[in-house]
């Protein structure tokens, strides 16, 4: 059975053209060390070996957030203490920089307006956004990433990626349920190495999450919302913007099989969740690739972790309780993020 990782880059990274200069990010030198390296042919082992196709039925189009069962949302909601809440959403901006708007313009503008004067004649507008907007919380439908077997498109648990001018016939966002309530765990390595934020291309490996564990003094378990923070915002709001999706610091693809023997419902990172460069020839969003396609695991690019990072590190709590909301885009390739972590 021929099988084709989708989709495929260079492991040195020519940063988008047309926007500003041009900037290269080498792959971090960690990754190439014989303990941490991951190849294409790993990676087409871990297709199968971690594979939840059929795990809950043929016909599922949730994946890993049937993990959120009842009993899970009842646990969540005994974590609430203090009762504290604060948003885990970064939403659009109009602003034009070199990490927003690449895949679409953000508009704005009222839309009741005097013909004469130009002037909003009533409280009513408009706004238009890429859902993959680099500035935006938004989390991926299942339906977004795919691998290429016997020449045709599959996405999860075996559908034919059937993609239409409507949107994905299978797979899309609306089709993973519109709200969950279950137990959040932030891994906020910057705190834990004593740093404001993690440089790019700074991989984060399974000896980091669990190292975490122990400073923490949590356990990443079944059924969780798993956030990962690098800093990225805390790092353009000192530095400005740069080309996060191109250079930034996330997981390396060496976690993926403690993703799946955690059982992690949802993972959320602050950046794309790759570590980028991702550090494996040949693909360059391999955790994109295998949460999706394979274990069925949502995942939320762009999440703002600054306001839950310094909640949790004022009451030394890094388990919280999460509500997420997604909008039933029809057919839609992803959703806002609309999230809130309360402890």
């Amino acid at each position: 059975m021929k099988r084709t990782l989708f989709p495929v880059t260079l492991g040195t990274v020519l940063l988008f053209t047309g926007l500003a200069a041009a900037q290269e990010f080498q792959a971090h030198p960690s990754t190439q060390l014989p303990a941490n390296l991951v190849t294409l042919d790993m990676l087409k082992v871990w297709e199968q070996e971690l594979s939840n196709w059929g795990r809950w039925g043929p016909d599922d189009q949730r994946g890993t957030l049937n993990l959120i069962t009842p009993e899970k949302t009842r646990q969540a909601a005994a974590l609430v203490q203090t009762g504290e809440t604060v948003t885990l959403q970064h939403f659009v901006t109009l602003e034009k920089a070199l990490d927003s708007q690449s895949f679409g313009p953000t508009e704005y503008r009222m839309s009741r307006l005097d013909p004469v004067t130009g002037e909003p004649t009533f409280a009513l507008d408009e706004i238009s956004f890429s859902l993959h907007d680099g500035m935006l919380s938004h989390i991926d439908a299942l339906c977004h990433y795919r691998s290429e077997v016997n020449g045709e498109y599959i996405i999860f648990n075996g559908y034919p990626q059937n993609l239409t001018a409507t949107g994905c016939k299978d797979l899309a966002i609306d089709r993973m349920g519109t709200s969950y309530v279950t137990r959040g765990v932030l891994v906020d390595i910057p705190l834990m190495r004593g740093v404001d934020w993690l440089d790019p291309t700074t991989p984060i490996y399974v000896s980091d999450l669990e190292a975490w564990e122990a400073y923490a003094g949590v356990k990443i378990g079944s059924g969780d919302a798993l956030f990962v923070r690098t800093g990225r915002w805390a790092m353009r709001e000192a530095e400005g913007p740069w080309r996060y999706g191109q250079g930034g610091a996330g997981l390396h693809a060496s976690v993926l099989p403690w993703l799946r023997e955690r059982d992690v419902a949802i993972l959320v990172g602050d950046a794309v969740n790759d570590v980028q460069p991702s550090g494996v020839a040949g693909i360059g969003r391999p955790i994109h690739q295998l949460t999706q396609v394979n274990l069925g695991l949502p995942i939320v690019d762009n999440g703002y972790l600054e306001a839950v990072s310094k909640t949790a590190a004022r009451l030394k709590r890094w388990e919280f309780m999460t509500a997420i909301q997604i909008n039933p885009v029809p057919g839609g390739t992803a959703s806002p993020f609309n999230a809130l972590a309360t402890f």
